[in-house]
C-alpha cells in the first residue's frame, strides 16, 4: 500500500498548503509521492526537503519587493512573479533550497504543467529541482501575468489550466491511500470565464484557449468526485474551513500568515481522522 499527496495550486493561497505540510511534517506523516500543481509545487516542493517555514518565510520577506511580484516586473519582463528573483536569486542565494535533502529523500514528487500547443497537461517528475527550475516555473507561471516558458523547445504554462487538481493522475501512478490539500472552501466551485478574452490573448494556442475555457467544468467536476471519494474513504480531503480573501499575487504579509495559520488549525483538528485513515 502507497500514499500519495495530490496538491491543488491557487497563488498565495497556497500557503494553506503549507500551513498544512509544516504540521505533517512535525508529525512524522510519511507519503510515498506527491502530484503538486502550480503553488502546490512550488511551496509542496518543501515538503520533500523537510524545510518546515521556508514557504511562509520567504513570502512574507519578499512580498513587497519589488525584485518579486510587481507590475514593473510584468511590463519589463513579461511575468509578474520575476524570473530571475523569485525562481533564481532567492532558492540559490537568500532562502536556499536544499536540494540534497530532497534528492535524499524517498518521495517521488511530479511537477503538473499544460502544453501551449496541446492543451494538455504533462507530469514531470522532479528529480533534480535547480536543474529543472524552469518545469516548476512554468507549472505556476498563471495566464495572462506570464510568459510562457520553453521547455526543450515547446511552451508551457500553468499546469492548473489543463489539471488543477491532479488526482486522476495520482490515481494512475498507483497510490492507494490519498491525501488531497484543497485551498478553496467545501462550497467553493469556479465560474464560467470570458471566452473573448481568452480567445483574444491566446489565438495562436487554439488548444490551450479551450482548456483555459474548459477549466471551470473541470475543476468543479473533480471537486464533485474528490466529495464522493471522501464520502466513501477512498481519499482524505483537507480544504479551509472558512473562507479568507486572499488574492492569487496577494501582497499583505498578514493574509499571508493568516491563511497559513489557518493550515495549521486545520489539520491539527483532523489529524487523528488522518492517521486513522492511513492506518486502515
Amino acid at each position: 500500500m502507497t500514499t500519495g499527496m495530490i496538491l491543488e495550486g491557487g497563488g498565495m493561497r497556497g500557503l494553506y498548503t503549507a500551513g498544512v505540510l509544516d504540521t505533517l511534517l512535525d508529525e512524522s506523516i510519511h507519503v510515498d509521492g506527491m502530484v503538486t500543481v502550480s503553488a502546490g509545487a512550488l511551496f509542496g516542493i518543501n515538503f520533500v526537503s523537510r524545510q518546515k517555514g521556508r514557504a511562509l518565510r520567504y513570502n512574507k520577506t519578499y512580498i513587497k519587493d519589488k525584485r518579486y511580484i510587481s507590475l514593473r516586473s510584468l511590463v519589463t519582463t513579461g511575468d509578474m512573479v520575476n524570473k530571475q528573483f523569485a525562481y533564481y536569486t532567492v532558492p540559490f542565494k537568500l532562502d536556499v533550497f536544499d536540494e540534497e535533502a530532497f534528492k535524499q529523500s524517498s518521495t517521488d514528487f511530479y511537477a503538473t504543467v499544460t502544453n501551449m500547443e496541446t492543451g494538455q497537461p504533462e507530469y514531470t517528475k522532479i528529480t533534480d529541482p535547480f536543474n529543472e527550475m524552469e518545469t516548476l516555473r512554468a507549472s505556476g507561471s498563471m495566464p495572462f501575468v506570464s510568459k510562457p516558458v520553453d521547455i526543450n523547445g515547446s511552451l508551457y504554462l500553468d499546469g492548473g489550466v489543463a489539471d488543477s487538481i491532479p488526482y486522476e493522475k495520482a490515481k494512475e501512478l498507483g497510490y492507494s491511500k490519498r491525501i488531497v490539500i484543497l485551498t478553496r472552501p467545501l462550497a467553493y466551485r469556479k465560474s464560467k470565464p470570458s471566452e473573448f478574452m481568452i480567445d483574444r490573448w491566446y489565438k495562436q494556442y487554439p488548444a490551450f484557449s479551450s482548456s483555459l475555457k474548459n477549466r471551470y467544468q473541470n475543476y468543479n467536476n473533480t471537486v464533485r468526485q474528490l466529495t464522493e471519494e471522501e464520502q466513501a474513504n477512498e481519499a482524505f480531503v483537507i480544504r479551509p474551513s472558512k473562507t479568507i480573501p486572499v488574492k492569487r499575487l496577494e501582497r499583505d504579509p498578514n493574509k499571508l500568515q493568516a491563511i497559513y495559520d489557518l493550515g495549521v488549525e486545520d489539520v491539527k483538528q483532523r489529524l487523528e481522522d488522518l492517521k486513522q485513515y492511513l492506518e486502515d
